[in-house]
């Protein structure tokens, strides 16, 4: 039966060790919530770090450590105190962290940590290679463990692999900065699904993709070897029952039950009826801009001063990576804020501030989220931000003003609160304005709305929506698979090759028979090659043709002395057993002059593009600018082709990173069909990589065996990964066997 693995930095519960015994205590809220109906049972097991170093383990503790955590589905990895420091506290939170989050001033790139980050990586995939079968699925989660997934997938290749990033993928010109930037991509292309909070990560990752690893991408696919991987958005949500229970509860709460917190919040809101809660709830992070907020909340007071004494700012800051010197100081600016805002605005029965840092249990947290009418959250860069959404959970009666800055992945799915840019103090304080002013309709109607969203999408629905994508990327798998020209059925191809009376074979060269170059002129046949055309074509009753869009000058000088059979761009010319190039169609090439000014416009704009000008056609190549440009560039350029050839009879063929401007009576399939017709065949054989191949394929009799080299869209009938496939099945072609 198959099992799931989940595996994360931290496990999802809390080792205590008292007088030699070990107690372990299940995590609250986030991931270990979320991932409850994923976790159940005995069929997933939980991988990760325990939080003790195994300086920090009495030998005689471990195997109670072993058993304990059994207890709870999970299993640990062992980590010394040097490989925290290293991989956690190194290059996850110095270098990593940082720069995915935009702060690239605070970025390091040591390498001593980056080796140790690999080490760590290792050790976490060789604990799910311990206990991961071919048919269980394994769910990586986050930026601590960005290589895992290609571990594991060397060893494991046919198991499902998910994984998620919870913090935010950066732009390609900040990630590009990172030195181990193609092994950070290729770690990730291990999994079959890639997750993210939001459209615009996915779409900074697919864009590094193609710049940096050169892949090709179609919507949310990559194309890698033989390999599918899908990337998608599933914006996590939270447990909203479990917040919104709570608040209901605590709203019936006598007063001997509340706690000392909400007493004293209460308190204050009797002494001042109209005075306005602010709350702002973050970890002590450079990322959530808790000082700016401190600074906004100062220039608030300042353009608007009749709030001065109704307003009240309450921030809880919650310990975060005190050994990391960023964290520390940016304590002691937030602390010296509080102290100076507090120190020049205070009043004897006012205090402007209320400042916590700790960590508040959850009932004290159900105290804020119920007693504050604003939530003012604005971090500078945040992968989600949960509290923004346990905050409208929690507000039973509707009322109460969301502020989410912009920059938070909430916001795309929180349109109702009211969005600002955390650097913009002036929109801030206005905004603070507007949400004390807010209308109690208004704010029930917006909560209403975003209620209704956050309950439907909760944080087990974010869980379940991975996991059911992930299953289905692995039946499209199947599906592809099926289709794979495997051993079988290529044991089946060669004994109709071996009984046939007179075979016919049609080799596309580019991307087929050879990879393809950054200069087409560079990628002229190696000597393997040579031999390997040589020996099919001296099959008795076999002919061999290369059939390629190429230009005849060139196809003369590789293969004419050669003798092999040859259809080049595209099919307008011939040759057979060495003969000179004859026409096989009828053309015209009066239209190049019109067309050849709009392509030499699209070179000197678009920057490692240029033309290729054949006999009869012309060919504009992208494939050495940059991915994104390069796409844009030829969506427009076919836009403007279009609807200049209408009335030319001519055709634009968007092949692998090259368009090609050729007369529409002239394709692969028409030339082969032509072929075909001069002999009786039994045995037809068609191989290409190209979309001007999908031609040939279609033309070709039913019978014809039609292959695509690459994962595509196709007619085809079957389909190999790369070139070497190609060779491989040429090869037995010309043995016989």
């Amino acid at each position: 039966m198959s099992k799931t693995i989940i595996i994360s930095n931290r496990l999802p519960v809390q080792l205590q060790i008292n007088n030699g015994d070990i107690t372990a205590i299940p995590s609250v809220g986030g991931l270990a919530t979320g991932m409850k109906s994923v976790h159940s049972g005995g069929d997933s097991l939980w991988i990760g770090w325990s939080g003790l170093t195994d300086e920090d383990i009495p030998k005689a503790l471990a195997p109670k450590i072993d058993q304990a955590l059994a207890e709870h589905g999970s299993a640990k990895v062992k980590l010394t105190k040097a490989e925290v420091d290293g991989f956690y506290y190194g290059f996850s939170n110095r270098t990593v962290w940082p720069l995915f989050h935009y702060f690239l001033e605070y970025s390091e790139f040591e390498l001593s940590n980056w080796e140790t980050y690999k080490k760590v990586n290792q050790k976490f995939a060789d604990a799910i290679l311990e206990q991961a079968g071919d048919d269980d699925i394994v769910w990586v989660h986050d930026y601590q463990l960005m290589l895992v997934p290609q571990m594991v997938r060397e060893k494991r290749p046919k198991v499902s692999i998910g994984f998620f990033l919870h913090i935010p993928f950066p732009s390609f010109e900040i990630f590009r900065t990172l030195p181990w930037r193609r092994e950070i991509l290729q770690g990730l292309l291990g999994s079959d699904l890639i997750g993210f909070h939001t459209y615009d990560y996915e779409r900074h990752f697919l864009s590094s993709v193609r710049r940096l690893l050169g892949l090709e991408v179609s919507f949310n696919d990559i194309y890698q070897d033989d390999r599918v991987i899908k990337v998608d958005s599933f914006p996590m949500g939270i447990d909203y029952k479990k917040f919104n229970t709570a608040a209901k509860e605590h709203a019936q709460r006598s007063e001997a039950e509340k706690s000392d917190l909400q007493k004293r919040l209460d308190t204050h809101k009797k002494s001042a009826p109209d005075a306005k809660f602010f709350l702002s709830i973050d970890r002590l992070d450079y990322t959530k801009g808790i000082a700016k907020r401190l600074n906004a909340f100062e220039y608030f007071l300042n353009k608007y001063p009749q709030y001065k004494e109704k307003v009240r700012l309450i921030i809880l800051a919650v310990p975060s990576r005190s050994n990391v010197p960023q964290y520390q100081v940016l304590k002691r600016e937030v602390d010296e804020l509080v102290g100076r805002i507090n120190g020049e605005l205070s009043t004897v029965s006012w205090t402007p501030i209320w400042y916590f840092y700790r960590s508040l249990p959850f009932d004290s947290l159900i105290d804020l989220y119920t007693s504050c009418d604003i939530a003012w959250l604005t971090p500078i860069r945040d992968g989600m931000n949960l509290v923004a959404k346990e905050y409208v959970a929690t507000r039973t009666d509707r009322t109460g003003v969301l502020i989410l800055s912009e920059m938070a992945g909430s916001a795309n799915e929180m349109n109702e609160s009211l969005l600002i840019n955390p650097n913009n103090f002036e929109q801030i304080a206005d905004t603070l304005y507007e949400a004390i002013n807010m209308p109690e309709k208004e704010q029930q109607a917006r909560n209403k709305i975003l209620q209704k969203r956050l309950a439907r999408y909760n944080v087990e629905k974010w869980a379940n929506d991975f996991m059911t994508s992930l299953v289905q990327q692995k039946e499209k798998e199947a599906v592809y698979v099926s289709r794979r020209l495997s051993v079988d059925l290529m044991n089946t191809i060669m004994k109709r090759y071996i009984d046939a009376n007179r075979r016919l074979v049609f080799l596309d060269y580019d991307g087929t028979l050879a990879n393809f170059h950054k200069d087409p002129q560079k990628a002229n046949p190696d000597n393997a090659l040579y031999a390997l055309l040589d020996e099919v074509a001296a099959q008795p009753n076999t002919d061999m043709y290369l059939i390629s869009g190429r230009d005849k000058e060139t196809f003369g000088k590789w293969f004419l002395h050669k003798k092999y059979n040859m259809i080049v761009e595209h099919g307008v010319w011939i040759s057979q057993g060495g003969e000179e190039f004859r026409m096989l169609e009828s053309v015209k090439k009066d239209w190049m002059e019109k067309i050849l000014p709009v392509l030499e416009s699209f070179v000197d704009r678009t920057p490692g593009s240029f033309i290729e000008e054949k006999n009869y056609s012309l060919a504009w190549h992208y494939r050495n600018t940059d991915p994104d440009f390069g796409q844009k560039r030829s969506v427009e350029l076919n836009t403007v082709l279009t609807s200049l050839i209408a009335n030319d009879d001519l055709s634009v063929l968007n092949g692998n990173k090259v368009m090609e401007i050729k007369s529409s009576n002239v394709n692969k399939g028409r030339a082969a069909m032509r072929v075909f017709a001069e002999d009786e065949y039994d045995f037809v054989f068609a191989i290409g990589d190209d979309w001007t191949d999908e031609f040939m394929f279609q033309e070709l009799p039913e019978e014809a065996i039609t292959v695509k080299v690459g994962r595509q869209k196709t007619v085809a009938k079957y389909f190999v990964d790369n070139t070497k496939n190609v060779r491989d099945i040429l090869s037995r072609f010309a043995n016989n066997r």
